[in-house]
């Protein structure tokens, strides 16, 4: 039996909620770290996905990343940090992708442990993100609630 026969509910269309690529901030593996941090602190985000050479997703990196990474090089001026590349200081379990097909109760779980998940096609390009923010938004609209832009 197909899992969403008679649970209108969880249908989702998650490209009517989800932050578009083109909407998105995020860098490349062989960005320098330097790069990274100045994206970072220009939009003032925590954490942001991270693709490689082909745009295909592979994590995200997070400013605990970028902590960990100022402590083991031992500097913080960020002309040092131009030696460094992103794929060195990845951790790419982190910020779990999910498919453009998933349902609202995986968007909803996966929300609960992250503050974005990330969109991905079936062979791994970025479509875009998911926000705990889109995903009130949708919640508001589809059960007529009043939320303040």
């Amino acid at each position: 039996m197909d899992k969403y026969q008679g649970n209108e509910d969880t249908l989702l269309n998650i490209a009517k909620i989800m932050i578009p690529k083109v909407c998105t901030v995020f860098i490349h593996e062989d960005d320098t770290v330097r790069h990274g941090i100045e994206v970072m602190k220009r939009h003032g985000y925590t954490a942001i996905p991270v693709l490689d050479p082909g745009e295909r997703y592979i994590g995200c990196l997070s400013d605990s990343d970028i902590l960990r990474h100022v402590l083991e090089a031992g500097t913080t001026d960020l002309k040092e940090h131009e030696k460094y590349r992103i794929k060195d200081i990845l951790r790419r379990d982190f910020c779990p992708p999910l498919g453009i097909q998933a349902d609202i109760d995986e968007v909803t779980d996966a929300l609960l442990r992250q503050n974005f998940v990330p969109i991905v096609d079936d062979r791994n390009y970025l479509c875009g993100i998911v926000t705990r923010r889109s995903l009130i938004m949708y919640y508001s609209d589809t059960r007529g609630y009043a939320v303040p832009e």
